[in-house]
């Protein structure tokens, strides 16, 4: 591994390059468990890649904002040390391929360097705070959201509460009712509301609860029709501390938030919320409505030109141009197919524009960029340059515009080439449909499987990459998904499956599908409407001939874009983190947490504390439950399982049952006197842990 040296002045962020680092050296020497390496990696935004040797790196970026900086040294990252190309995804990040696991502690010195962080980008934890790339200039909103996602995100970031939780937890703000963040498929969603009360307004916001996507999509429900903006924060908090305890840890096919209010009841889940209020680090959190502003505003006066085809022109500015809120500006949006961008683009799109657009770009959910505060005389300037580049394509959030995830390209869990099927579509939409470049009530979108990462559940049109048996062999399949989408103010709808198809025949599903409702929808009549009045039955119908396998043709065995024979070759996927059962990693993390526990006093962080030392509990129990064969799935149980086998038998003596010690964490204010009996409590309970599992091993000896 090359020795690295960064001049970050956040000695937090320093550390924890220099602690990667390191871990890296122990997990090469064989010092550290490979699962526990594994989570550790995946909390720093380093995942593992289809290809073997090489990892995935994820930025995190809040709300997708990035200024013109940011993305020259990510470009020129991704041509040191990854494959030369800059990945857009649904979630607003940017994701680098093809990285060395050894000179991942050096990219992200040198990332850091320009206020980029990884940390917290993959794993079990709060995940990338998502806005709608809109907010800030959108005339429909109330307010502005992004300073409400950046204190989220800066408020979780490194937060014990949710450092190793049983899944993931995604977060979302749509700028208005039209809910273009998709709050309805979130563990958290929120839509800004004003209310006037004695003639002033209250800003607030209505908030969804337990959504989600994955391979069994479940829409969010609203828990408050209004909640002040001063509580959203200490709500999640709350939230967060109920789903770490009773959220499921070993089966992560159902350890989302969703399952817990499933398996619970959403009014068991409020009340449970209710009693962790007592306990949060703070009761509110003021948000400085100001801190997210756009003030690098294009200076430089510049000329009109003429377009060199004005009808192409006037048809990109009228599907990817909108007037701002502020007058004078637009907002501009650059289709970027796939939402891949090779690095030399990346600079001349930055060279190109820059003098033109304000310094803060925004990422889409559909895998696309946004300018600001375009002036009208710019137009032409950036339409030219996208166009130059391959960017300058019609049809932003239309049919014509489609959302997929990398699928076989890169992720462990695809299936089918989901990249190259939204590019033959898309170029096909645009030669043979062009009617619907302008559309944008049918959108379609990809993945390469069915955990929905390209976000096919929430689509008019939704593909997922699947197989199918035709005699011996097997051949690469599209499952067709009919119905999804945003209806407006938290309220979706989830895709239906309706049919499997040969991959190679999306094609023809695509034709028919937009010829029979061209053809036959009322005037007005979107594909809501249309797909509820025709029934799924009439599509499955439809489509039912392209579903025939004994009219294959050798062309049909072959996935898009590969000429070897398809095969299903699944890895382990790594997206929801892993789950650390090893006893001796437990009690490993149980030591650092009673270590960050002091830290945490030290510098005055009560609540952090109370929590690192709850944690130390908890790992401390669970390890010394597996000794004894006896493997748990919430923290909950952990706690009933310790008293019935631990204290019922005498095995430790307390002066309460075990629950009622270590659930002290919710029944005291965070003060400093509580943290300091509490954390002693823990270690006490820890020493005499290891003391006992050093005599049951001399028992057993």
């Amino acid at each position: 591994m090359q020795s690295f040296r960064t001049e970050l002045e956040n000695p937090i962020v320093e550390q924890e390059i220099i602690e990667l680092a390191e871990k890296i050296r122990k997990y090469r020497k064989g010092e550290m468990p490979e699962e526990k390496f594994k989570s550790l990696r995946l909390a720093r935004g380093v995942y593992g890649q289809r290809q073997a040797g090489v990892q995935m790196v994820r930025i995190k970026l809040p709300f997708g904002k990035v200024t013109f900086q940011q993305i020259l040294k990510i470009a020129d990252i991704a041509d040191e040390y990854g494959s030369g190309n800059l990945h857009l995804t649904t979630r607003q990040d940017i994701q680098l391929h093809y990285v060395s696991l050894d000179r991942t502690p050096e990219l992200w010195s040198k990332l850091a360097e320009d206020d980029i962080t990884l940390r917290e980008a993959c794993g079990n934890t709060v995940r990338n705070v998502t806005a709608s790339a809109t907010a800030g200039i959108d005339p429909n909103e109330p307010f502005d959201v992004s300073p409400y996602a950046h204190r989220t995100f800066t408020y979780f970031l490194r937060n014990p509460i949710c450092a190793e939780m049983g899944r993931k937890i995604k977060i979302s703000f749509s700028s208005s009712e039209l809910d273009t963040a998709f709050s309805y498929i979130h563990d958290f969603g929120f839509i800004p509301k004003i209310r006037i009360e004695n003639g002033k307004e209250i800003r607030g916001f209505k908030v969804m609860l337990g959504g989600g996507l994955g391979a069994q999509p479940i829409l969010a429900q609203t828990v408050h029709e209004f909640l002040a903006e001063e509580e959203i924060i200490p709500y999640m908090e709350a939230t967060l501390r109920v789903f770490d305890r009773h959220g499921e840890r070993n089966n992560r096919n159902k350890a989302r938030f969703k399952y817990l209010v499933q398996k619970l009841g959403l009014e068991e889940v409020l009340a449970l919320i209710e009693i962790e209020k007592k306990a949060i680090k703070n009761k509110t959190v003021v948000v400085d409505r100001h801190s997210q502003i756009s003030t690098n505003l294009p200076t430089k006066e510049v000329s009109e030109i003429e377009p060199q085809d004005p009808l192409a022109f006037e048809l990109w500015k009228s599907t990817n141009t909108f007037q701002q809120k502020q007058e004078g500006f637009y907002g501009v949006y650059v289709n970027v197919q796939t939402g891949d961008i090779p690095t030399e683009k990346a600079r001349k799109l930055i060279a190109g524009v820059r003098d033109h657009i304000a310094d803060d770009i925004r990422i889409t959910q559909d895998q696309n960029l946004l300018f600001k505060y375009v002036r009208k005389e710019s137009l032409v300037h950036i339409y030219e340059a996208l166009v130059a580049l391959g960017f300058g394509k019609p049809g932003y959030n239309s049919t014509a515009d489609i959302t997929t995830c990398p699928g076989t390209d890169t992720c462990n869990l695809g299936i089918s080439n989901s990249t190259e099927m939204a590019r033959v579509l898309e170029n096909y939409i645009h030669e043979f449909h062009q009617d619907f470049i302008q559309e944008k009530e049918f959108k379609i979108k990809i993945s390469g499987c069915m955990n929905s990462c390209g976000q096919h559940g929430l689509a008019h049109l939704g593909f997922h990459g699947s197989s199918v048996k035709a005699g011996t062999a097997v051949v690469p399949a599209a499952q067709v998904m009919l119905g999804g989408g945003t209806v407006g103010n938290g309220e979706g709808r989830v895709a239906e499956r309706v049919i499997k198809v040969p991959t190679k025949r999306v094609l023809q599903v695509l034709d028919l599908l937009l010829s029979d409702f061209k053809n036959n929808q009322a005037a007005g009549q979107n594909f809501h409407a249309y797909y509820d009045q025709q029934g799924k039955d009439y599509f499955y119908k439809l489509l039912k001939p392209l579903a025939d396998l004994s009219n294959l043709t050798a062309d049909e065995y072959l996935d898009w874009g590969h000429e070897e024979t398809f095969a299903t070759a699944i890895g382990v996927g790594e997206c929801a983190g892993v789950l650390i059962d090893l006893v001796a990693t437990l009690l490993y993390e149980a030591e650092e947490k009673l270590d960050l526990a002091d830290l945490a006093i030290g510098k005055g962080q009560y609540a952090d504390a109370i929590y690192h030392a709850y944690s130390a509990f908890v790992w401390t129990a669970k390890a010394l439950l597996l000794d004894k064969g006896l493997s748990v799935s919430t923290q909950a149980a952990v706690l009933a399982e310790f008293d019935q086998h631990f204290i019922a038998e005498d095995l430790f003596t307390l002066p309460t049952s075990f629950s009622e010690r270590v659930l002290q964490i919710n029944k005291y204010e965070p003060s400093k006197e509580f943290a300091e009996t509490y954390l002693l409590q823990s270690k006490a309970f820890c020493l005499e842990a290891a003391e006992r599992r050093e005599e049951l091993k001399a028992v057993v000896q």
